[in-house]
Protein backbone atom coordinates (compact mmCIF):
# COMPACT_ATOMS: atom_id res chain seq x y z
CA UNK A 1 0.00 0.00 0.00
CA UNK A 2 2.66 2.57 0.93
CA UNK A 3 4.74 1.74 -1.73
CA UNK A 4 1.53 2.51 -4.24
CA UNK A 5 1.04 5.88 -2.73
CA UNK A 6 4.78 7.10 -3.29
CA UNK A 7 4.72 5.96 -7.03
CA UNK A 8 1.71 9.35 -7.41
CA UNK A 9 0.68 12.03 -6.33
CA UNK A 10 -2.82 11.24 -4.03
CA UNK A 11 -5.25 14.35 -3.93
CA UNK A 12 -9.12 14.80 -3.28
CA UNK A 13 -9.71 18.22 -3.97
CA UNK A 14 -9.63 20.95 -6.64
CA UNK A 15 -7.31 24.18 -6.92
CA UNK A 16 -6.66 26.94 -4.82
CA UNK A 17 -6.06 30.47 -5.44
CA UNK A 18 -2.54 30.97 -4.49
CA UNK A 19 -1.48 27.60 -5.46
CA UNK A 20 -2.81 24.60 -7.09
CA UNK A 21 -3.39 22.04 -3.69
CA UNK A 22 -2.02 19.04 -4.68
CA UNK A 23 0.85 16.75 -3.31
CA UNK A 24 1.44 13.47 -3.34
CA UNK A 25 1.83 11.07 0.25
CA UNK A 26 6.00 11.67 0.31
CA UNK A 27 7.46 12.45 -2.81
CA UNK A 28 6.24 12.75 -6.66
CA UNK A 29 8.33 9.93 -8.47
CA UNK A 30 8.11 8.65 -12.06
CA UNK A 31 4.94 6.02 -12.68
CA UNK A 32 5.91 3.29 -14.90
CA UNK A 33 4.29 3.33 -18.43
CA UNK A 34 1.21 1.47 -18.78
CA UNK A 35 0.88 -0.55 -21.95
CA UNK A 36 -1.65 0.72 -24.66
CA UNK A 37 -5.13 -0.73 -24.14
CA UNK A 38 -6.41 -0.08 -27.71
CA UNK A 39 -5.19 1.25 -31.20
CA UNK A 40 -4.97 4.67 -31.87
CA UNK A 41 -7.70 6.33 -33.64
CA UNK A 42 -5.82 7.30 -36.87
CA UNK A 43 -9.22 9.05 -38.50
CA UNK A 44 -9.26 11.44 -35.65
CA UNK A 45 -5.62 11.62 -35.57
CA UNK A 46 -5.64 12.62 -38.88
CA UNK A 47 -8.34 15.30 -38.58
CA UNK A 48 -6.43 17.12 -35.97
CA UNK A 49 -3.07 16.87 -38.40
CA UNK A 50 -5.25 18.70 -40.93
CA UNK A 51 -6.57 21.16 -38.46
CA UNK A 52 -3.32 21.65 -37.01
CA UNK A 53 -1.78 22.10 -40.67
CA UNK A 54 -4.52 24.60 -41.77
CA UNK A 55 -3.87 26.90 -38.30
CA UNK A 56 -0.35 26.95 -39.38
CA UNK A 57 -0.71 27.89 -42.98
CA UNK A 58 -3.92 29.67 -43.01
CA UNK A 59 -4.52 31.61 -39.28
CA UNK A 60 -4.55 35.43 -39.84
CA UNK A 61 -1.00 35.63 -37.55
CA UNK A 62 1.85 32.96 -36.93
CA UNK A 63 1.32 30.80 -33.97
CA UNK A 64 3.75 28.94 -31.86
CA UNK A 65 4.25 25.29 -32.55
CA UNK A 66 4.59 24.81 -28.77
CA UNK A 67 1.62 26.87 -27.30
CA UNK A 68 -1.10 24.97 -30.05
CA UNK A 69 -0.10 21.74 -28.81
CA UNK A 70 -0.50 23.33 -25.06
CA UNK A 71 -3.46 24.33 -25.64
CA UNK A 72 -4.86 21.43 -27.41
CA UNK A 73 -3.54 19.41 -24.45
CA UNK A 74 -5.09 21.75 -22.11
CA UNK A 75 -8.53 21.86 -23.82
CA UNK A 76 -8.22 17.65 -23.98
CA UNK A 77 -7.87 17.15 -20.25
CA UNK A 78 -9.99 20.06 -19.08
CA UNK A 79 -13.11 18.24 -21.44
CA UNK A 80 -12.99 15.44 -18.94
CA UNK A 81 -14.34 16.62 -15.44
CA UNK A 82 -13.58 19.66 -13.30
CA UNK A 83 -10.80 18.33 -11.65
CA UNK A 84 -8.31 16.95 -14.07
CA UNK A 85 -6.07 19.55 -15.67
CA UNK A 86 -2.38 19.32 -17.62
CA UNK A 87 -0.12 21.63 -15.48
CA UNK A 88 2.70 23.47 -17.39
CA UNK A 89 5.72 23.74 -15.48
CA UNK A 90 4.77 26.64 -13.19
CA UNK A 91 1.85 25.32 -12.02
CA UNK A 92 3.57 21.90 -11.00
CA UNK A 93 6.10 23.90 -9.23
CA UNK A 94 3.21 25.41 -7.16
CA UNK A 95 1.51 22.16 -6.80
CA UNK A 96 4.13 20.27 -5.38
CA UNK A 97 4.72 23.69 -2.53
CA UNK A 98 1.19 24.04 -1.78
CA UNK A 99 0.48 21.68 1.15
CA UNK A 100 3.00 23.15 2.52
CA UNK A 101 1.28 25.38 5.02
CA UNK A 102 2.17 28.63 3.10
CA UNK A 103 1.80 29.73 -0.48
CA UNK A 104 0.73 33.26 -1.80
CA UNK A 105 -3.02 34.64 -3.08
CA UNK A 106 -6.57 34.80 -2.27
CA UNK A 107 -6.99 31.86 -0.06
CA UNK A 108 -10.10 30.22 -2.15
CA UNK A 109 -10.22 27.09 -2.90
CA UNK A 110 -12.23 26.68 -6.47
CA UNK A 111 -13.57 24.05 -9.28
CA UNK A 112 -14.64 24.73 -12.48
CA UNK A 113 -18.54 24.67 -12.86
CA UNK A 114 -20.33 24.57 -16.79
CA UNK A 115 -17.68 26.93 -17.85
CA UNK A 116 -17.55 29.23 -14.31
CA UNK A 117 -15.41 29.34 -11.44
CA UNK A 118 -17.04 27.77 -8.54
CA UNK A 119 -16.22 28.49 -5.02
CA UNK A 120 -15.85 25.38 -2.95
CA UNK A 121 -14.84 27.31 0.04
CA UNK A 122 -12.66 30.15 1.35
CA UNK A 123 -9.57 29.30 3.97
CA UNK A 124 -9.88 30.33 7.55
CA UNK A 125 -8.39 34.13 8.13
CA UNK A 126 -7.55 34.90 4.44
CA UNK A 127 -8.65 37.95 2.05
CA UNK A 128 -11.00 35.30 0.66
CA UNK A 129 -12.66 34.89 3.63
CA UNK A 130 -12.28 38.19 5.31
CA UNK A 131 -14.10 39.76 2.45
CA UNK A 132 -17.27 37.40 2.96
CA UNK A 133 -16.84 34.99 -0.19
CA UNK A 134 -18.93 31.73 -0.36
CA UNK A 135 -18.82 28.42 -1.12
CA UNK A 136 -21.53 27.77 -4.03
CA UNK A 137 -20.65 31.56 -5.63
CA UNK A 138 -19.63 31.35 -8.80
CA UNK A 139 -17.00 33.73 -10.12
CA UNK A 140 -17.71 35.42 -13.76
CA UNK A 141 -14.98 38.40 -14.20
CA UNK A 142 -11.41 38.63 -12.84
CA UNK A 143 -10.88 42.36 -12.96
CA UNK A 144 -12.15 43.28 -16.53
CA UNK A 145 -12.17 40.02 -18.11
CA UNK A 146 -14.94 37.21 -18.46
CA UNK A 147 -14.31 33.93 -17.19
CA UNK A 148 -16.01 31.98 -19.56
CA UNK A 149 -13.74 30.26 -22.22
CA UNK A 150 -10.96 30.64 -19.80
CA UNK A 151 -9.48 26.85 -18.22
CA UNK A 152 -9.65 26.65 -14.32
CA UNK A 153 -5.45 27.20 -14.65
CA UNK A 154 -6.12 30.16 -16.56
CA UNK A 155 -8.69 31.53 -13.86
CA UNK A 156 -5.84 30.53 -10.87
CA UNK A 157 -3.08 32.16 -12.72
CA UNK A 158 -5.19 35.36 -13.20
CA UNK A 159 -5.80 35.12 -9.60
CA UNK A 160 -2.22 34.82 -8.26
CA UNK A 161 0.27 37.69 -8.12
CA UNK A 162 1.98 39.79 -5.95
CA UNK A 163 1.42 40.38 -2.33
CA UNK A 164 -0.49 43.51 -1.75
CA UNK A 165 -2.02 43.71 -5.25
CA UNK A 166 -5.46 44.45 -5.80
CA UNK A 167 -8.05 42.32 -7.78
CA UNK A 168 -11.85 42.44 -8.57
CA UNK A 169 -13.80 39.40 -8.45
CA UNK A 170 -17.12 39.72 -9.88
CA UNK A 171 -19.57 36.89 -8.18
CA UNK A 172 -23.17 35.54 -8.96
CA UNK A 173 -24.59 34.22 -5.34
CA UNK A 174 -27.41 32.49 -4.86
CA UNK A 175 -30.76 34.31 -3.72
CA UNK A 176 -28.84 37.66 -4.59
CA UNK A 177 -30.30 39.19 -7.67
CA UNK A 178 -27.58 41.17 -9.42
CA UNK A 179 -23.67 40.24 -9.26
CA UNK A 180 -21.36 41.29 -6.46
CA UNK A 181 -17.94 43.09 -7.23
CA UNK A 182 -15.61 42.12 -4.37
CA UNK A 183 -12.17 43.90 -4.52
CA UNK A 184 -9.49 41.78 -2.75
CA UNK A 185 -5.80 42.27 -1.71
CA UNK A 186 -3.55 39.57 -2.75
CA UNK A 187 -1.36 38.47 0.67
CA UNK A 188 0.88 35.85 1.44
CA UNK A 189 -0.95 33.03 3.15
CA UNK A 190 0.44 31.23 6.17
CA UNK A 191 -1.89 28.49 7.61
CA UNK A 192 -2.35 27.07 10.46
CA UNK A 193 -4.50 23.68 9.36
CA UNK A 194 -5.50 23.09 13.26
CA UNK A 195 -6.98 24.97 16.04
CA UNK A 196 -8.50 23.67 19.20
CA UNK A 197 -10.53 25.65 21.61
CA UNK A 198 -11.68 24.77 24.40
CA UNK A 199 -15.53 25.34 25.44
CA UNK A 200 -16.04 24.70 28.87
CA UNK A 201 -13.88 22.40 31.44
CA UNK A 202 -13.71 19.24 29.47
CA UNK A 203 -14.98 19.75 25.85
CA UNK A 204 -12.88 21.03 23.81
CA UNK A 205 -13.90 22.08 19.39
CA UNK A 206 -11.20 21.31 16.88
CA UNK A 207 -10.98 23.54 14.12
CA UNK A 208 -9.65 21.55 10.70
CA UNK A 209 -9.34 24.06 8.35
CA UNK A 210 -7.69 21.86 5.34
CA UNK A 211 -5.65 18.70 5.16
CA UNK A 212 -2.19 19.01 4.76
CA UNK A 213 1.10 17.60 5.06
CA UNK A 214 1.40 17.73 8.80
CA UNK A 215 -2.63 17.85 9.64
CA UNK A 216 -2.32 14.38 11.34
CA UNK A 217 -0.05 14.72 13.69
CA UNK A 218 -0.86 18.59 14.54
CA UNK A 219 -4.70 16.81 15.70
CA UNK A 220 -3.03 14.57 17.43
CA UNK A 221 0.09 17.01 19.65
CA UNK A 222 -3.19 19.42 20.34
CA UNK A 223 -4.98 16.54 21.37
CA UNK A 224 -2.60 15.33 23.74
CA UNK A 225 -2.11 18.97 25.18
CA UNK A 226 -5.76 19.17 25.91
CA UNK A 227 -5.57 15.89 27.78
CA UNK A 228 -2.62 17.22 29.76
CA UNK A 229 -4.10 20.31 30.36
CA UNK A 230 -7.19 18.87 31.88
CA UNK A 231 -5.81 16.11 33.76
CA UNK A 232 -7.20 13.72 31.37
CA UNK A 233 -10.67 14.53 32.48
CA UNK A 234 -12.25 14.90 28.13
CA UNK A 235 -15.64 14.72 27.99
CA UNK A 236 -16.29 15.66 24.74
CA UNK A 237 -15.22 16.70 21.22
CA UNK A 238 -16.51 18.74 18.45
CA UNK A 239 -14.71 17.98 15.12
CA UNK A 240 -15.30 21.22 12.64
CA UNK A 241 -15.08 20.82 9.34
CA UNK A 242 -17.28 23.47 7.55
CA UNK A 243 -15.70 25.41 5.17
CA UNK A 244 -12.31 22.44 4.77
CA UNK A 245 -11.79 22.14 1.17
CA UNK A 246 -9.39 18.75 1.62
CA UNK A 247 -6.59 18.08 0.23
CA UNK A 248 -4.19 15.09 0.84
CA UNK A 249 -5.70 11.78 1.54
CA UNK A 250 -2.97 10.55 3.57
CA UNK A 251 -4.08 12.90 6.12
CA UNK A 252 -7.48 12.31 5.88
CA UNK A 253 -6.74 8.86 6.99
CA UNK A 254 -4.01 10.34 10.12
CA UNK A 255 -7.27 12.48 11.16
CA UNK A 256 -9.31 9.44 10.88
CA UNK A 257 -6.35 7.58 13.05
CA UNK A 258 -7.56 10.10 15.80
CA UNK A 259 -10.74 8.84 16.61
CA UNK A 260 -10.88 4.99 14.86
CA UNK A 261 -9.70 1.77 16.15
CA UNK A 262 -6.59 0.30 14.36
CA UNK A 263 -7.24 -1.71 11.87
CA UNK A 264 -10.61 0.34 11.22
CA UNK A 265 -11.50 0.93 7.49
CA UNK A 266 -11.85 4.60 6.70
CA UNK A 267 -11.98 4.78 2.75
CA UNK A 268 -11.49 2.23 -0.39
CA UNK A 269 -11.13 3.62 -3.75
CA UNK A 270 -11.85 1.82 -7.18
CA UNK A 271 -11.12 2.68 -10.75
CA UNK A 272 -9.72 1.16 -13.51
CA UNK A 273 -5.69 0.92 -12.73
CA UNK A 274 -4.39 -1.06 -10.36
CA UNK A 275 -3.28 1.67 -8.38
CA UNK A 276 -6.35 3.21 -7.65
CA UNK A 277 -8.03 0.23 -6.39
CA UNK A 278 -7.13 0.32 -2.50
CA UNK A 279 -8.68 0.47 0.75
CA UNK A 280 -6.98 2.78 3.41
CA UNK A 281 -7.72 1.63 7.26
CA UNK A 282 -6.13 2.67 10.02
CA UNK A 283 -2.73 1.84 10.17
CA UNK A 284 0.48 3.56 10.37
CA UNK A 285 1.42 2.79 6.49
CA UNK A 286 -1.29 4.96 5.26
CA UNK A 287 -0.85 8.11 7.40
CA UNK A 288 2.42 8.53 8.05
CA UNK A 289 5.01 10.46 5.38
CA UNK A 290 7.83 8.13 6.07
CA UNK A 291 9.10 4.54 7.33
CA UNK A 292 11.25 6.57 10.35
CA UNK A 293 7.80 9.08 11.34
CA UNK A 294 6.72 8.16 14.89
CA UNK A 295 3.58 7.20 14.56
CA UNK A 296 1.39 10.01 16.42
CA UNK A 297 -1.68 8.63 16.60
CA UNK A 298 -0.87 5.66 19.04
CA UNK A 299 0.90 7.72 21.37
CA UNK A 300 -2.82 9.14 21.76
CA UNK A 301 -5.23 8.43 25.06
CA UNK A 302 -7.41 5.77 24.45
CA UNK A 303 -10.20 8.18 26.11
CA UNK A 304 -9.88 9.69 22.29
CA UNK A 305 -11.63 7.09 20.40
CA UNK A 306 -14.17 6.60 22.90
CA UNK A 307 -15.11 10.24 24.11
CA UNK A 308 -18.74 11.60 23.04
CA UNK A 309 -18.10 13.19 19.86
CA UNK A 310 -19.50 15.61 16.84
CA UNK A 311 -18.95 16.41 13.82
CA UNK A 312 -19.90 19.59 11.86
CA UNK A 313 -20.26 19.86 8.18
CA UNK A 314 -21.62 22.31 5.36
CA UNK A 315 -21.99 23.13 1.73
CA UNK A 316 -17.90 24.13 1.87
CA UNK A 317 -16.84 20.79 3.09
CA UNK A 318 -15.49 18.56 0.50
CA UNK A 319 -13.34 15.65 -0.70
CA UNK A 320 -11.22 14.90 2.64
CA UNK A 321 -13.20 16.50 4.92
CA UNK A 322 -16.34 14.44 3.49
CA UNK A 323 -14.14 11.10 3.73
CA UNK A 324 -13.49 11.48 7.55
CA UNK A 325 -17.00 12.46 8.34
CA UNK A 326 -17.97 9.74 6.31
CA UNK A 327 -16.04 6.90 8.41
CA UNK A 328 -16.83 8.29 11.83
CA UNK A 329 -20.74 8.11 11.28
CA UNK A 330 -20.04 4.79 9.32
CA UNK A 331 -18.52 3.55 12.17
CA UNK A 332 -20.81 5.08 14.55
CA UNK A 333 -18.29 6.90 16.00
CA UNK A 334 -19.34 10.49 16.19
CA UNK A 335 -22.36 12.19 15.09
CA UNK A 336 -22.21 14.39 11.77
CA UNK A 337 -24.46 17.66 11.91
CA UNK A 338 -25.10 20.16 9.62
CA UNK A 339 -26.28 20.80 5.88
CA UNK A 340 -25.60 19.19 2.99
CA UNK A 341 -21.47 18.65 2.24
CA UNK A 342 -19.67 19.54 -1.45
CA UNK A 343 -19.95 15.87 -2.77
CA UNK A 344 -16.36 15.77 -4.29
CA UNK A 345 -15.89 11.98 -4.31
CA UNK A 346 -12.87 11.10 -6.70
CA UNK A 347 -9.21 10.99 -6.48
CA UNK A 348 -7.22 12.77 -8.91
CA UNK A 349 -3.31 11.14 -9.56
CA UNK A 350 -0.24 13.31 -10.20
CA UNK A 351 1.58 11.52 -12.64
CA UNK A 352 4.54 13.60 -13.88
CA UNK A 353 5.69 14.33 -17.49
CA UNK A 354 8.75 15.16 -19.26
CA UNK A 355 9.61 18.76 -19.24
CA UNK A 356 8.79 18.91 -15.41
CA UNK A 357 5.25 19.46 -16.20
CA UNK A 358 2.59 16.94 -14.84
CA UNK A 359 -1.15 15.36 -15.50
CA UNK A 360 -3.37 15.49 -12.60
CA UNK A 361 -6.03 13.16 -13.72
CA UNK A 362 -9.28 11.56 -11.89
CA UNK A 363 -8.77 8.21 -11.52
CA UNK A 364 -10.57 6.62 -8.87
CA UNK A 365 -13.75 7.44 -7.24
CA UNK A 366 -13.75 6.60 -3.01
CA UNK A 367 -16.58 4.91 -0.95
CA UNK A 368 -16.83 5.21 2.52
CA UNK A 369 -16.65 2.48 5.26
CA UNK A 370 -20.17 1.06 4.13
CA UNK A 371 -20.02 1.29 0.30
CA UNK A 372 -21.60 4.74 0.02
CA UNK A 373 -20.33 7.41 -2.86
CA UNK A 374 -20.66 11.34 -2.28
CA UNK A 375 -19.50 12.26 -5.82
CA UNK A 376 -22.33 14.80 -6.96
CA UNK A 377 -24.19 14.06 -3.82
CA UNK A 378 -22.71 14.78 -0.77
Amino acid sequence: MGGQLKKVGLVVMGAVIGFALTLNFSAVADRPQMPVLAPLPIEELRTFSEVFGRIKSDYVEPVDDKKLIKEAITGMVAGLDPHSAYLDQDAYKELQAGTQGEFGGLGIEVSMEDGLVRVVSPIDDTPAARAGIKPGDLIIKLDDAAVKGMTLNDAVKRMRGKPDTQITLTLLRKNEPKPLVVTLMRAVIKMKSVKLKEIEPGYASIRVSQFQEHTGEDLAAAIEKFYKDNNGAIKGLVLDLRNDPGALLHAAVGVSAAFLPRDALVVYTEGRVPDAKMRLTVNPENYLRGPNDVDYAAALPALAKKVPMVVLVNGGSASASEIVAGALQDHHRATVMGVQTFGKGSVQTVLPLSNNTALKLTTARYFTPNGRSIQAKG
